[in-house]
């Protein structure tokens, strides 16, 4: 499917798929679908790694690499040239080709016989992933006008809860049956079917069409005029520590809680999958959603709500789990994690329409590269290193509940942190998008 352009050159068409509402949401749910299959994929060894652990003979340092610091290294580090090439290229093939890579590179997953082995699986899936994310952002901003922006943003990130669910439900179910090996092969091929039926339906947007804008001319800027720009926005700056600090709590709680609750409570692999994927699914994704519309709704009133709302819901994090991670009541921690993931997940699409905002048509792929970058290599990169670290220091040394000290430790001091740098950024957010490139003229009507 194509688009043609039959107005003055650069300018927004008449007339495209987009100018329907249904259209949008087709595609929407389409990148959305994609999303989903990323966070299946890359969440997927969260729910198996006992299995791999026992099997292999791994540390929860080695665990907290492969969940963790090796997949983001690669993840971030692909994540910008990718962008780049997004940024000026057909964004629709990049997100096909990517998803193709990363569902294969699942399935090969299943093949590995050693640490090794599985840590160069978990590179390739990694580098592919590295191609979903950014190329969606703006395609989104491009079919979704501002007022709307945070909550198809929000829309598209329960793609991650979907994920989670579909990962823990499916993973614990297929590894209790048939092993973990198994479930790798089964979740990662359907992928590559997606990625055809997505190449096959989805337009290519053109630039600025949902702000009745010409799209610039020329090549898209470098990854470092992109990090400069972004970095003398204050606003950008604090978004980003916040979000880091965030994503830090996300991934080190999250990535920890199957490995948490088989060791301290009596719960079987696939029980524990059903109520990780409903709770996280259900909580994280409903969280996602009332982040995005929260932010659009009072957001029209006042821009830093966009960043109040943030606040507010990271620093409800750490009663959560202290309670969470310290109750003997099996039923109401695995509850509490619901709300966790409630409270964890509103952030991500009010974060990315504000940071949309601040530049400019051809930088948008760049800022979620950017944006990405900090989150996943701090986040997803330190989070679940850290706590593995620490778990394996503290049972060193004879503890008896090392895995919750360590989750506990990381989770409240970064919801705090991360909740401080919100608050930051709420100071400057209504000058920087007033003096944004986003808020170059317009033209008159599509």
């Amino acid at each position: 499917m194509s688009m043609t352009n039959t107005s003055p050159a650069g300018a927004p068409p008449v007339e495209t798929p987009y100018s329907k509402a249904s259209y949008r949401y087709f595609v929407l749910g389409v990148l959305t679908l994609v999303y989903a299959l990323n966070f299946v994929d890359r969440q997927l060894l969260v729910i198996l790694q006992e299995q791999i652990k026992l099997e292999l003979d791994l540390s929860d340092t080695q665990l907290g690499l492969l969940s963790g610091f090796a997949f983001a290294l690669f993840y971030v580090s692909c994540g910008i040239p990718i962008a780049r090439w997004a940024d000026g290229g057909v964004r629709r093939n990049i997100i096909a080709l990517a998803l193709t890579v990363w569902s294969g590179m699942t399935a090969v997953s299943g093949l590995a016989q050693n640490f090794a082995h599985l840590l160069l699986a978990r590179v390739g899936v990694g580098v592919g992933e590295a191609g979903g994310s950014p190329p969606a952002h703006s395609m989104i901003s491009d079919i979704f006008p501002e007022k709307e922006r945070a909550t198809a943003l929000s829309i598209y990130s329960i793609g991650i809860y979907i994920g989670i669910l579909t990962g823990f439900a499916l993973g614990g179910f297929i590894a209790e049956a048939f092993g973990w090996r198994t479930a790798f092969f089964v979740v990662g091929l359907p992928g590559i079917l997606v990625a055809l039926f997505l190449r096959l339906t989805v337009a290519e947007p053109i630039r600025g069409w949902s702000e009745k804008r010409e799209s610039e001319a020329g090549e898209s800027p470098t990854f470092i005029a992109v990090l400069k720009f972004l970095w003398s926005r204050k606003t950008f700056r604090n978004l980003a520590l916040a979000g880091s600090l965030q994503a830090t709590v996300i991934y080190a709680i999250g990535n920890w809680l199957p490995s948490f609750f088989l060791r301290n409570h009596e719960i079987g692999l696939a029980e524990l999958g059903l109520w990780m994927a409903l709770t996280s699914g259900l909580g994280g994704g409903a969280g996602s959603f009332f982040g995005g519309w929260f932010a659009d709704r009072m957001g029209q009133r006042d821009r830093r709500w966009y960043v109040w709302g943030s606040a507010m819901l990271i620093l409800a994090i750490t009663p959560v789990l202290l309670v969470m991670l310290n109750t003997g009541n099996l039923v109401l921690a695995l509850v509490l994690t619901g709300v966790f993931h409630f409270l964890s997940a509103s952030y991500l699409g009010p974060a990315l329409a504000v940071s949309h905002g601040l530049v400019g048509l051809r930088m948008r792929a760049m800022t979620s590269a950017v944006f990405f970058f900090f989150i996943n290599l701090i986040g997803l990169g330190l989070g679940p290193l850290i706590v593995g670290y620490l778990s394996d220091t503290f049972a060193a040394a004879g503890s008896e509940t090392a895995l919750a000290t360590a989750m506990l430790i990381v989770g409240c001091a970064a919801s705090l942190w991360g909740g401080a740098h919100y608050l930051f950024a709420s100071r400057h957010i209504r000058g920087d998008i007033a003096s944004s490139p986003a808020t170059a003229p317009k033209v008159e009507a599509l």
